[in-house]
C-alpha cells in the first residue's frame, strides 16, 4: 500500500518537476555554500553593499524579459496558436531587450549620483549586457515550460549555478571586490542558449513579424504589472537602506538576506515554477484542476514550513562558524527575514491560479493595495534601523500574504464546476 502510494507521488509530474528542479538546486547549494563562505570573508560590507544595487537594479530589469508575460502567454497558449506567437514573442523580445540595454546604460548616471557612487556606472552598464543574450533562448525557455519538460530547466539551472559559484570565490580571491558577484552572473548566462537549443527544436522565422502582438501585450500587461510590483517589494528595502541607512548597512542587510531568505526563496522557487504550466494544462476540468491546486500547496507546506523553521533556528549557531564572527550582528535579521518566507510560496500559488485562468488583473490590484501597506511599513521600520525594517517585512507578509491566499482560493473554486468546465477564459474578456 505504501509502496502503490508512493509510486503514485512519484508518477505526478508536479511532483517530478520539483524534483528535477531540486536535484538543479541541491547541486546550486553545494557550490555557493562554498562561494558564500569565500565571499563573507573577502569582501568588505561596502562591496557587499555596492553589489547590491548592482544586482537589484537588474532584478528590476528582467522582469520586462522573461517574465514581461510573454513567456506566460506561450505556455498558456492554444496549441493551434503556438507558433504564431513563438514568432512574435521572439521579435519582441529583441525590441524589449535592446531597449532594455540602452536604458540600463543611460539610467547608470543618476543612479550613481543617487548613491553617490561613481562606482557603479561601469558595472550597471557592464551588467546590462545580458538583456542581450536572453532573446536567444527565452522562447525557447518557455515551450519547454509548456511541455513541463523541466528537467532541460533543470539541466541549465545546474550548469549554470556551478559555473557561477566556481567563478565567484575566484573573481574574490582575485581581490576583483564587487566584481566577484556582478562578472559572474554575466559570463555563464550563455549556458541557457546552448542548452535551451540542444533540446528545444524550434527555431524562429527569420522575417521580422509581429502578428498577434496585441494579444501578447493584453495577456502580458497585467502579469508585467503584477511581476514589477512583487521584484519592487523584494528589493525596495535594498534600495531604502541603502540610500537612507548607508552602503555598509546595506551591506549587512544583504547579506543577512542572501545567508537567510536567498537560501529559501530558492527552494520557493523551485516549489512554485512547476505549477504554472500544471494548472495551466488542467484549467479546462474543474475537478482535475481542483485537485492539482490542492495538492501542490500541501506539497509546498510539507516542504517550505519544517525548511524555514529548522533554518531560523540554526542560525545563531551556523552563521558565526560558517561566515565569520563579523556577520553576527545579521543573525537577528537573518532570522526575521527568513520567517517571512513562510507565507510567500502561499500567495505566490494563489497568483498562479488566477493567472492561469485569466485573471491577473486581480492579481494587479492586489499587488498594487499590497505594495502601498508594504513601502509604508518598511518606512516605519526604518525608525528603528535595519532591524526595524526587517521585523516590518515579517509583519506584512504575515498578515497580507495568508489573506490574499484564502480570498483567491475561494475566489476560483466557490464556482459551481460545472460553469467553470463551460466557461472557457478569453483574454479580451469584459472584465479585462
Amino acid at each position: 500500500m505504501i509502496i502503490e502510494k508512493i509510486k503514485q507521488q512519484l508518477s505526478n509530474q508536479f511532483i517530478r518537476n520539483i524534483g528535477w528542479l531540486g536535484g538543479a538546486e541541491l547541486i546550486n547549494r553545494v557550490f555557493r555554500l562554498g562561494a558564500t563562505v569565500i565571499l563573507a570573508r573577502a569582501l568588505t560590507r561596502e562591496d557587499y553593499g555596492l553589489a547590491a544595487i548592482v544586482l537589484t537594479i537588474n532584478e528590476f530589469t528582467t522582469v520586462f524579459t522573461l517574465r514581461a508575460g510573454i513567456g506566460g502567454k506561450i505556455v498558456q497558449a492554444d496549441e493551434q496558436d503556438v507558433e504564431v506567437f513563438c514568432n512574435t514573442a521572439y521579435w519582441l523580445n529583441w525590441i524589449l531587450c535592446i531597449s532594455l540595454f540602452v536604458i540600463q546604460c543611460i539610467a547608470a548616471f543618476p543612479i550613481a549620483w543617487w548613491y553617490n557612487e561613481d562606482k557603479l556606472i561601469l558595472p550597471l552598464c557592464v551588467y546590462s549586457l545580458v538583456y542581450l543574450m536572453l532573446p536567444f533562448f527565452a522562447v525557447h525557455n518557455a515551450l519547454i515550460d509548456r511541455a513541463n519538460r523541466l528537467k532541460v530547466t533543470a539541466i541549465s539551472t545546474a550548469i549554470q549555478s556551478m559555473l557561477n559559484n566556481i567563478l565567484i570565490p575566484v573573481f574574490a580571491l582575485s581581490g576583483m571586490g564587487m566584481w566577484a558577484l556582478v562578472l559572474p552572473g554575466l559570463l555563464t548566462t550563455p549556458v541557457w542558449i546552448v542548452v535551451t537549443h540542444i533540446n528545444e527544436p524550434w527555431r524562429p522565422k527569420m522575417h521580422f513579424t509581429l502578428k498577434r502582438w496585441k494579444e501578447i501585450v493584453n495577456f502580458g500587461k497585467d502579469v508585467l504589472g503584477y511581476e514589477l510590483l512583487e521584484k519592487l517589494r523584494a528589493n525596495i528595502d535594498y534600495l531604502l537602506v541603502g540610500r537612507l541607512l548607508g552602503v555598509e548597512a546595506l551591506g549587512v542587510y544583504f547579506f543577512a538576506f542572501n545567508a537567510g531568505l536567498g537560501i529559501s526563496l530558492n527552494v520557493i522557487n523551485i516549489m512554485v515554477w512547476p505549477l504554472y504550466p500544471h494548472l495551466c494544462a488542467a484549467r479546462q476540468n474543474f475537478a482535475e484542476f481542483k485537485q492539482k491546486y490542492f495538492h501542490s500547496l500541501k506539497t509546498i507546506s510539507l516542504v517550505i514550513v519544517p525548511l524555514v523553521l529548522l533554518q531560523s533556528s540554526l542560525a545563531p549557531f551556523y552563521v558565526p562558524i560558517v561566515f565569520g564572527e563579523k556577520w553576527t550582528t545579521a543573525v537577528p535579521i537573518l532570522v526575521l527575514i527568513c520567517l517571512s518566507a513562510i507565507p510567500r510560496p502561499f500567495g505566490t500559488a494563489a497568483a498562479l491560479l488566477l493567472q492561469s485562468l485569466d485573471k491577473a488583473w486581480i492579481n494587479l490590484r492586489w499587488s498594487v493595495i499590497f505594495t502601498g501597506i508594504f513601502i509604508a511599513s518598511i518606512f516605519v521600520g526604518m525608525q528603528w534601523g535595519i532591524l526595524g525594517v526587517a521585523v516590518s517585512v515579517l509583519i506584512s507578509h504575515v498578515i497580507a500574504m495568508p489573506i490574499f491566499t484564502v480570498w483567491a482560493t475561494k475566489l476560483v473554486f466557490a464556482k459551481n464546476s460545472t460553469e467553470f468546465t463551460e466557461t472557457k477564459p478569453k483574454i479580451n474578456s469584459s472584465k479585462h
